[in-house]
């Protein structure tokens, strides 16, 4: 009960607001969308910047955290993917956007700010920010070389085009490309000026809040419509067998007790709005990513709380 009220709670009354006070037309849609624009192409693209810049390389990338939470993801996508194919009788199409659904945990605004809130931040949140700087390459990599593939052999086209596809949807990501300036800053051993350093650390503290609440916000426009039984599909996937496969992997490996806990509780987070970016891209499966994001949101209230229960 501790861990609700004082790790848990907090996150999500902040979410709770956004979506309070667009629902009583406190805030109107556009207002929600200027905050979420900030917070997704400003204040949190500086977050990571600022993290993968000063981070540890040789402690916050453990290939065995590492491989235990993406084992974990990729396992959950590929299953999502086969069950709304052969279970469900989805099309290819719908089924790779439904698979991407268990795969995109959210792992900044909900499995950074839980792990903050809990542990606190330096070391403990190392495993997080390596987490972090891989997850959106591979998960886009991954989920739009899948489509493309789909959407050739279908089609009866050429694959010639798949790997400046990929890359160009990648790259034009900017969180991706703060990750990866933030990575060249590391390794060249360059120091911000203490001025830029200061104005960024504001910026910074900025992030997790205005990200929050803007996604209690976009959530309120979300309704749990379409296809329930593969809703739950999926929210069974991202929230329930992710982290025990990232749990059995990283305890089985040897995964440090920071590490365990920081893959663990971002494998067990709801599928971030990401999903609903990439169905729309797609014009595949929107309503099921939307109404997932939704209902697993809520849902991971309890699936966090387990985590922190059991995890040292």
């Amino acid at each position: 009960m501790q861990a609700l009220i004082e790790v848990i709670l907090p996150v999500f009354l902040v979410i709770g607001l956004g979506y309070v006070l667009v629902w009583r037309k406190f805030l109107n849609d556009s207002a929600i969308d200027g905050i979420m624009k900030f917070a997704q192409q400003v204040a949190v693209p500086a977050l990571l910047f600022n993290a993968l810049a000063h981070i540890d390389l040789s402690t916050g990338f453990d290939p065995k955290l590492l491989l235990s939470f993406y084992a974990g993801a990729a396992t959950c996508f590929t299953i999502g993917l086969l069950g709304a194919r052969y279970a469900f009788n989805r099309s290819w199409e719908d089924s790779v956007a439904i698979g991407f659904c268990a795969l995109f945990s959210n792992s900044v605004l909900l499995g950074l700010a839980i792990t903050q809130q809990a542990y606190g931040t330096g070391d403990a949140l190392a495993g997080n920010y390596a987490i972090i700087a891989l997850h959106s390459p591979f998960c886009y990599g991954l989920g739009i070389t899948v489509m493309e593939l789909v959407r050739a052999r279908e089609a009866g086209t050429s694959m010639a085009r798949l790997p400046a596809t990929v890359l160009k949807a990648m790259f034009s990501n900017v969180l991706i490309i703060a990750i990866t300036l933030g990575f060249l800053l590391n390794i060249s051993g360059a120091v911000i000026p203490a001025t830029f350093q200061s104005a960024l650390d504001m910026l910074v503290r900025t992030a997790l809040p205005t990200a929050l609440f803007a996604l209690g916000g976009v959530l309120y426009r979300y309704r749990p419509e379409g296809d329930l039984r593969v809703i739950f599909f999926v929210c069974a996937l991202s929230l329930l067998l992710h982290p025990l496969i990232t749990f059995a992997a990283a305890s089985w490996s040897g995964v440090p007790e920071a590490g365990m806990r920081s893959a663990v509780l971002t494998a067990a987070m709801a599928p971030g709005v990401n999903v609903y970016i990439f169905a729309s891209l797609y014009q595949r499966a929107q309503r099921v990513a939307a109404s997932a994001v939704l209902i697993a949101t809520g849902l991971s209230v309890f699936t966090a709380w387990f985590w922190l229960s059991v995890l040292p």
